[in-house]
Order: C-alpha cells, then sequence, then structure tokens
C-alpha cells in the first residue's frame, strides 16, 4: 500500500487510539482539562474521547476524508490548551514526565500539517 493510502489510516489509528484511551483511563485526560472549561472535566474527557472515535472513522472513509480531516486539524489545535496546562501541572515532576508534557507541544504542529495533508490528499478523491 502506497504512503498516500495508509497515510489516512495511520491519522484514523491514532485518533481511534487516543479516543479509546479517554474512556479506558479517564482520569489522566480529566487531569488536563483547563479549568476555565465549564461543568466536570470526565464530561470533557468523554466528549473529547466521542470526538476522536467520530473523527478517526470519518477520516477513515474516503467519502468524508476530507472534512474530518480538516476537522481533526482544528480539533489538534483546540485541544493545545490542554497539553499546555499538562505542561505548567507537570513542571515540578521528574524530568523524564516533565521532558514528555513540554514535548507535546510542539508535536501539535506536525499532527496539524499531518491532517491538512490528508485533507489535501482527498481532494477529488470522494
Amino acid at each position: 500500500m502506497p504512503r498516500s493510502q495508509r497515510s489516512p489510516l495511520l491519522l484514523a489509528g491514532l485518533l481511534a487510539t487516543a479516543g479509546v484511551a479517554h474512556f479506558a483511563t479517564p482520569r489522566q485526560f480529566d487531569a488536563t482539562v483547563p479549568r476555565a472549561l465549564p461543568g466536570k472535566p470526565r464530561t470533557w474527557t468523554y466528549a473529547s474521547g466521542v470526538a476522536e472515535l467520530a473523527l478517526a472513522a470519518g477520516v477513515a472513509l474516503p467519502r468524508t476524508r476530507k472534512a474530518a480531516a480538516l476537522a481533526t486539524a482544528a480539533f489538534f489545535v483546540g485541544v493545545f490548551p490542554a497539553n499546555v496546562k499538562m505542561a505548567i501541572d507537570w513542571r515540578h515532576r521528574p524530568a523524564p514526565q516533565r521532558a514528555a508534557a513540554v514535548g507535546r507541544l510542539p508535536l501539535q504542529i506536525p499532527l496539524v500539517l499531518w491532517a491538512r495533508g490528508v485533507a489535501k490528499s482527498a481532494e477529488g478523491q470522494a
């Protein structure tokens, strides 16, 4: 399978794995929900898990791939504040955990670009 055909499936797999993780281990995600958001953190954890699963399904299907990939790029931008909160909250943790939390921040850029690339490659294929 060519790389251009694998890329959307890999992105869908990443989203699906993250979505399932929100339900399997919600506590770790609850801690990253910014306090400024209304309601309970668990509600946001589950909502973002559902969103990731829906995006995964959309990216996996050629018919909905372009729209879902663009929505995925927006989603990655939207969850950035949670990653910032995690980096701030983990600033006093051991170095490996601190590095992982800070390392997630610039990782959002290639994730957004990946999702946009999947959308671009899906143009005219639906």
